[in-house]
């Protein structure tokens, strides 16, 4: 059974190859699990391997695991990474919801393209989630449970295991010894997930000893069915889009209700974002779409939002709003690693760009707080930023995590849109172009066209 195990997980990864995998090593039973099978295999498949812990710095004993986690990575010669994040639940947010989200984010921002998460989710947790979301009304996209591979920030997130019963991954741990450690947590009952493993769960398998495993035989059918209905839908969709991914709103205003639900999801699965809830889509429908052209309704939920503006439908991950105190002192070298997880990154281009040598003085990087002014190359007069944006139709909510380079003091880019006078390389000067990148931009991916195409130049 043990080998039949690590063979599964071969063969999984051979099915999902990534230049990196990380796994998400918790100090449980199934993590560990996951981890050991993934060391056994680093000999065979090359040290792409690398173990990440998130510290939700909530449990006294949060450190505690940390260290576990370090010391087991250590013996099994697993390179290691700890990531601390704040948990704690804001008004409204459960403690369950406030974790999980913590630790998305913080794995979000960790992968690059070309890399994926392993998460050790099991066929018991699948059926937990099916049972959860039907509970909640959801419909098939909701009752298709957790997908054994999904977008992730830049990356993917892998789940291996979810056709594999808990009791498999145990009696792994316990024939290999695996020192795990049990969080208290998972034992309240407060949380509705545990009351389901520790209530429902034992009364349903004493009745139906198979029912894990026949609810998520249910959700692969769910996943199925809504792979159909979007493959269905893809070219009525393609029909509403954009170049750039977004719906036009007179076009989507024309058709039924039903219909545009059943769109709404097809568009938001295709950008990688968690569904809504019935309630969430019906908002849109029913506030985004009617909204005047003065206005900028935004619809959130947990795994991301939806914006109109210009008679466009935007979808997005849940957007971060940069501290405008934040500045950073940047000599144009590497990469410059901002604190919405998106990035700078300079490029040598002669006759373009900014003039090199005002990185010799140390170029200063900061956000937008308000009343900045830019003078373009070839125009007269400065111009507002504000104005420059809606002339431009940049995004509201896209504006204030554009990175602002100062010199002395004075604004000499907006990146990646505009270059200032007197700080534009000339035709036969050395010159060094900014390209902006990381998990969004204005709601695209990296290979947006705000991202790719519009790099700060003269």
């Amino acid at each position: 059974m043990h080998e039949e195990l690590l063979g599964q997980l071969r063969r999984f990864l051979n099915r999902h190859p990534a230049r990196c995998y990380w796994i998400g090593y918790s100090s449980g039973l199934d993590s560990h699990v996951l981890l050991h099978l993934c060391a056994r295999l680093r000999s065979e498949l090359g040290g792409i391997f690398h173990a990440v812990h998130v510290n939700h710095h909530i449990h006294p004993e949060a450190d505690r695991w940390q260290r576990h986690c370090r010391t087991v990575c250590e013996t099994l010669g697993m390179p290691f990474l700890a990531v601390g994040v704040d948990g704690r639940a804001a008004a409204g947010e459960s403690p369950e919801e406030a974790a999980r989200n913590a630790r998305y984010r913080a794995f979000a921002c960790l992968l690059r393209p070309d890399q994926a998460l392993l998460l050790a989710h099991h066929q018991d947790d699948q059926a937990e989630t099916v049972l959860l979301q039907l509970l909640r009304g959801a419909g098939p996209a909701g009752l298709a449970g957790m997908a054994a591979a999904a977008p992730l920030g830049r990356g993917r997130l892998l789940r291996p295991f979810l056709t594999v019963p808990r009791s498999v991954l145990r009696a792994y741990a316990e024939a290999e010894s695996l020192p795990w450690i049990e969080d208290p947590s998972n034992r309240n009952l407060d949380f509705d997930r545990n009351y389901l493993r520790h209530r429902v769960m034992p009364l349903l398998k004493r009745r139906w000893p198979a029912c894990a495993r026949t609810i998520s035989r249910s959700a692969r059918h769910c996943a199925a069915a809504e792979r159909s209905l979007a493959a269905s839908l893809a070219p009525r969709l393609s029909q509403l889009l954009d170049d750039q991914g977004r719906i036009d709103v007179v076009a989507f205003g024309e058709l039924d209700p039903g219909h545009q639900a059943q769109l709404l999801r097809a568009w938001l699965r295709r950008k990688g974002l968690s569904l809504p809830s019935e309630a969430y889509l019906r908002r849109i429908i029913t506030e985004v779409l009617p909204a005047g052209d003065d206005r900028m309704p935004v619809v959130r939920w947990r795994g991301g939002e939806v914006r109109r503006y210009r008679n466009r439908l935007y979808a997005l991950p849940p957007q971060p709003v940069p501290d405008p105190s934040w500045r950073r002192t940047w000599d144009g070298i590497g990469v410059l690693e901002l604190p919405d997880g998106t990035r700078l990154e300079s490029v040598a281009a002669f006759g373009g760009g900014i003039a090199g040598h005002w990185f010799r003085k140390g170029v200063e990087v900061t956000y937008r707080r308000g009343g900045e002014r830019c003078r373009l190359p070839g125009r007269t007069g400065s111009r507002s930023l504000k104005k420059l944006f809606q002339e431009k139709g940049v995004p509201p909510w896209l504006r204030q995590r554009l990175p602002l380079l100062y010199v002395d003091g004075e604004l000499a880019a907006v990146v990646p849109f505009w270059v200032c006078q007197p700080f534009a390389a000339g035709p036969d000067e050395a010159g060094v172009v900014l390209r902006w990148s990381g998990l969004t931009a204005g709601g695209e991916t990296e290979n947006g066209s705000l991202v790719r195409s519009e790099a700060v130049h003269a």
